[in-house]
């Protein structure tokens, strides 16, 4: 079996979600970064299925689009709950945290507001108990996004905060975040100013 390669830009953005996963749950992963608008970017376009990233490859098989290549891995590595109901309450999970490029000031706390009942629907530190299933790393993700917009927007949140701070602790992810952040990796491409 070979290693898992994420392809995605130098910055946090949509490959993040992969990266946390990968990280995290110890799992071994090439993670090949690309400079926006870059030549090596705009010849590693012509290989990938939707000339877009983030794409995952693996033994011989690609996998294009964020929700498709975390879908995937939740089912390979056990990050997907136990039952169908638990699958499918993590896709609504999923689906409802892919409006960032959608908030404003009104909108993302009313997001919050939502995220934080869904979350204690279930017992324990995870959305859905007490061990981490895919839509944890992208719920961590947009949470740490949202802090650098407002410093304080999870503090009426205390579910949703106390997830967050627990999330950065947790040993096979702490020095990754610790090492992102003394990096200064950008969040987005727009962050940069490279739109």
């Amino acid at each position: 079996m070979t290693v898992p390669q994420l392809y995605y830009f130098a910055i946090r953005g949509l490959g993040e979600y992969i990266r946390l996963l990968f990280t995290d749950n110890g799992i071994n992963f090439e993670d090949i970064r690309f400079v926006s608008r870059s030549p090596e970017w705009k010849e590693a376009k012509k290989s990938t299925t939707f000339g877009q990233m983030p794409c995952l490859k693996h033994d011989g098989k690609e996998y294009a689009q964020t929700g498709t290549i975390m879908r995937h891995l939740a089912r390979v590595h056990d990050l997907n709950g136990s039952t169908e109901d638990d699958a499918t309450f993590l896709d609504m999970f999923f689906e409802g945290l892919q409006t960032r490029e959608d908030l404003v000031h009104k909108t993302l706390p009313d997001c919050l507001a939502n995220f934080e009942k869904l979350f204690n629907i279930h017992q324990g530190k995870f959305i859905i108990g007490d061990k981490p299933s895919y839509a944890d790393y992208i719920l961590f993700e947009e949470l740490d996004v949202y802090t650098h917009l407002d410093a304080t927007i999870l503090d009426k949140f205390p579910s949703l905060k106390a997830f967050w701070e627990m999330m950065w602790q947790r040993s096979n992810l702490k020095a990754y975040l610790e090492k992102r952040k003394a990096d200064g990796v950008w969040i987005s491409v727009v962050e940069n100013g490279m739109h």
